[in-house]
C-alpha cells in the first residue's frame, strides 16, 4: 500500500557527490555571459515572436490551425537556418523536425516540445485566450518586458510554446556569440500532445531513420515551487476512465420515488469512497505490486529535495494534505484522481430529481513498471469483485434490469512512465552542464509529477530522456488564465544554451 512505500523513503548518504551543492560550477561559466547579454538585447523581439505564435489558436482537433502553427513553426525555424520536416501519419497533426548539419564526432541531442494545446473556455477567461496580453499583478499598468516579474497571459504561454521560443533563441544567442554547440541538436515539436499523444508512437516507429539520437531533453513542465531550476529523469505515465452508473430509464421526483429507485449520484460517491482513501490510498486489489522500488541515488535525491509543503499549504490554503510525506515524495507513488462527476441537472436551481445515470471521470497516473493494460484489468477486475456488472458501451434495457448495479468503463488513451537513472553517466553530464548556469540553483528529481510522452522515445529508440522545464511552477496550465512570467522565459533561454553549449564537453 501507499503507506509503505512512501514510508520506506530513509534518509540515505548522498552518493558519489551526485547532489553535494558545493561540487556545481561557477554560474558564470561557459555561455552564460554572452547569452545573458543577447536575451538583455533582445527581449521585446523575443516576446514578439512569443506573441505571434500564441495568436494561432492550437487545439489538435482544429485541423486548419494546427496546420496553421506547423507552418509558423517551420518558417521561424527555417530562418534560422535548420533544415525541417513534417513527420506525418493519418489522421494526426504533422510533427515537425528541425536539425543543424551534423558532427559525426559528437553526439546528438533532440529536444522536445510541443505546439498544440488545451481547450479554452473563453467565458472563464479574463480576456480572449488568443490574444496574449502583458501583466504585472503587483502594479498594475506597468507591465514590461525589462520586468521579469510581468507575466503573459494566453493559451499555451506556458505550455508548451514558452519552450519552444527559449529554445530557438538559445539557438539564436549561442550562434550570434559565435559560441559552438558541444552536440548535435535536433527539435522535434508535437501537435498532439495535449490529446494524449495517440500518434506519437506510430511517427517515431515510420520515421526512426530520420531520429537517430543519443539523448532526448523534454522541455515541458514547470520549474520547482521553491522557484528554482529542476531536473527530472522520469514522467508519470498517465490514464483517464469515465465510469458511468445507471438509475432509472427517465429522472423521477426524488419525493415520489426517493428511497426506492437508486440514485446513480449516490452510486459514483459510494464507489470512490471504495475506489480510493481520503489519505489518496488506492483500494484496488494489488495496485501497488508491480511499482518499483527507489534507488539509492533516487531516495537520496527525495532526501535533498526542497521543503516547500509549508509554503504550498498556505499558498493554496490547505488545512492539511493527502497522505504522510512530503509532496515530493507522494508523487513517486500511483495516484488516483477523481476530475468531476456529472449527473443531475445544472445551474443553481437543482431539480429535486433522481437522475438516469451519473459519470465520475478519473485520471490515474502511473509510475514504473506498472502499465496501462495492467491497471485496466485491475480495475475492471476489482469492480466484478465488488458485484458490479461491466460494460464498455451503453447497457441495453435488458442488461439494466437483469443486474442490480451496472457500470460502464470508458477508457481513453494513456500512456505507461519512464524514468532515467539519475546516476547514470548521462544524466551527471547534463546536470554538470545546467550548473554552469544555475550554481547551487538546481533542483533533483527522479519524477515530474506530471505527464509527458518521454515513455515513447525510451520504447522506440532505447535512449536516455531526462525533462527540462522552464515555466514557473503557478502558470495555471490547463486552466484558464494560463500564464508565463517573464523571468522564467529569460532564465530558460541560458539553460537551454548551457545544455547546446556544455553538454558534450562533461559527457565524455
Amino acid at each position: 500500500m501507499i503507506r509503505g512505500f512512501l514510508t520506506g523513503l530513509l534518509p540515505l548518504a548522498l552518493t558519489a557527490g551526485l547532489f553535494c551543492q558545493n561540487s556545481a560550477p561557477s554560474a558564470s561559466a561557459g555561455s552564460a555571459g554572452p547569452v545573458k547579454a543577447y536575451v538583455s538585447a533582445h527581449r521585446q523581439s523575443i516576446v514578439d515572436e512569443l506573441e505571434q505564435f500564441l495568436a494561432i489558436p492550437n487545439l489538435a482537433s482544429d485541423t486548419a490551425n494546427i496546420q496553421k502553427n506547423a507552418d509558423a513553426l517551420t518558417a521561424m525555424l527555417e530562418r534560422r537556418g535548420l533544415k525541417t520536416q513534417l513527420l506525418r501519419v493519418e489522421s494526426a497533426p504533422p510533427a515537425v523536425l528541425a536539425w543543424l548539419p551534423a558532427d559525426p564526432n559528437k553526439r546528438t541531442v533532440t529536444f522536445y516540445a510541443h505546439y498544440d494545446g488545451q481547450p479554452v473556455e473563453k467565458s472563464n477567461w479574463t480576456q480572449d485566450p488568443w490574444k496574449p496580453v502583458l501583466v504585472n499583478k503587483s502594479t498594475p499598468g506597468a507591465a514590461s518586458v525589462e520586468d521579469g516579474e510581468s507575466r503573459l497571459y494566453a493559451r499555451s504561454a506556458s505550455d508548451d510554446k514558452a519552450a519552444i521560443i527559449g529554445l530557438l533563441t538559445a539557438l539564436d544567442a549561442l550562434q550570434s556569440a559565435h559560441l559552438p554547440l558541444s552536440v548535435n541538436v535536433r527539435f522535434l515539436f508535437e501537435g498532439e500532445e495535449e490529446a494524449g499523444s495517440p500518434h506519437l508512437a506510430d511517427i517515431l516507429a515510420k520515421y526512426a531513420d530520420v531520429l537517430p539520437s543519443d539523448l532526448w531533453v523534454i522541455c515541458d513542465g514547470p520549474t520547482n515551487q521553491n522557484g528554482e531550476p529542476q531536473l527530472l529523469f522520469g514522467s508519470r505515465g498517465v490514464l483517464p476512465v469515465r465510469i458511468t452508473a445507471f438509475g432509472p430509464s427517465r429522472p423521477l421526483h426524488s419525493g415520489h420515488y426517493g428511497n426506492w429507485a437508486p440514485n446513480p449520484i449516490a452510486e459514483i460517491a459510494h464507489l470512490i469512497a471504495r475506489l480510493r482513501t481520503t489519505d489518496a490510498e488506492i483500494l484496488i486489489t494489488h495496485f501497488y505490486d508491480a511499482v518499483r522500488p527507489l534507488t539509492p541515488s533516487e531516495k537520496a535525491a527525495l532526501k535533498n529535495a526542497p521543503a516547500i509543503d509549508a509554503q504550498l499549504k498556505t499558498e493554496l490554503n490547505l488545512g492539511r494534505t493527502e497522505g504522510h510525506a512530503p509532496l515530493a515524495e507522494q508523487i513517486m507513488a500511483p495516484s488516483l484522481n477523481v476530475d468531476r462527476i456529472e449527473g443531475g441537472g445544472s445551474g443553481p436551481n437543482p431539480a429535486n430529481a433522481i437522475p438516469s445515470s451519473a459519470t465520475v471521470y478519473i485520471d490515474f497516473r502511473l509510475v514504473p513498471d506498472q502499465t496501462p493494460p495492467q491497471i485496466k484489468q485491475q480495475l475492471e477486475g476489482y469492480l466484478k469483485t465488488l458485484g458490479y456488472f461491466v460494460v464498455s458501451k451503453t447497457p441495453s434495457a435488458a442488461e439494466r434490469q437483469e443486474h442490480e448495479r451496472v457500470l460502464q468503463v470508458m477508457w481513453d488513451a494513456g500512456y505507461p512512465p519512464q524514468r532515467t537513472p539519475i546516476d547514470a553517466p548521462v544524466s551527471r553530464a547534463l546536470i554538470a552542464a545546467v550548473r554552469t548556469v544555475t550554481g547551487d540553483r538546481l533542483v533533483l528529481l527522479p519524477t515530474i509529477g506530471g505527464s509527458t510522452p518521454s515513455y515513447a522515445f525510451e520504447q522506440q529508440f532505447k535512449k536516455p530522456v531526462i525533462v527540462l522545464p522552464i515555466a514557473n511552477y503557478d502558470n495555471n496550465q490547463h486552466a484558464a488564465n494560463e500564464n508565463l512570467k517573464l523571468k522564467n522565459m529569460w532564465e530558460g533561454i541560458e539553460l537551454y544554451a548551457a545544455v547546446m553549449q556544455g553538454l558534450g564537453e562533461s559527457w565524455k
